[in-house]
């Protein structure tokens, strides 16, 4: 029964966590065409909130509560590649997030350098890797 309270929070923690991923972005697209310093205040602060207050617990969450799923069921490991796999995603998204907190503090002190567009490409980056993850799990093609 413990499992699976886990696996529930494990999967609402992932949810909120990717509903981060997926904003945080967006607000930089907008960030990135705004000329005026109100405006530009506001996107930090909208930033700076969601990334410290929603993502980074969220991402906490998610990492405790799939080690602790792991942790009662090492079998998984043998069970093929698939877990492998998903497990490198997740390192990749950890470096993703990671990057978007510091984009979060160059804006904050004014020294972004790229442009909306390249915003709106950063923002599929989720999107691809929330993909192959939920095909590595649920398929589990290897």
């Amino acid at each position: 029964m413990l499992y699976l309270w886990l696996k529930a929070f494990h999967i609402v923690s992932i949810v909120c966590w990717f509903a981060g991923l997926f904003y945080l972005p967006r607000l930089f697209v907008y960030h990135a065409q705004s000329q005026d310093a109100v405006s530009q205040e506001r996107f930090s602060l909208m930033e700076r909130k969601l990334y410290k207050g929603i993502m980074l617990p969220a991402m906490i969450a998610t990492l405790v509560f799939g080690i602790w799923l792991i942790s009662l069921n090492p079998s998984v490991f043998s069970q093929g590649g698939w877990m492998h796999a998903k497990l490198t995603l997740v390192v990749i998204l950890i470096g993703y997030h990671h990057m978007c907190g510091a984009q979060v503090k160059r804006f904050a002190r004014g020294e972004n350098t790229r442009s909306h567009v390249f915003y709106r490409w950063f923002n599929e980056v989720p999107v691809l890797i929330l993909l192959a993850i939920v095909i590595l799990v649920v398929v589990k093609p290897f």
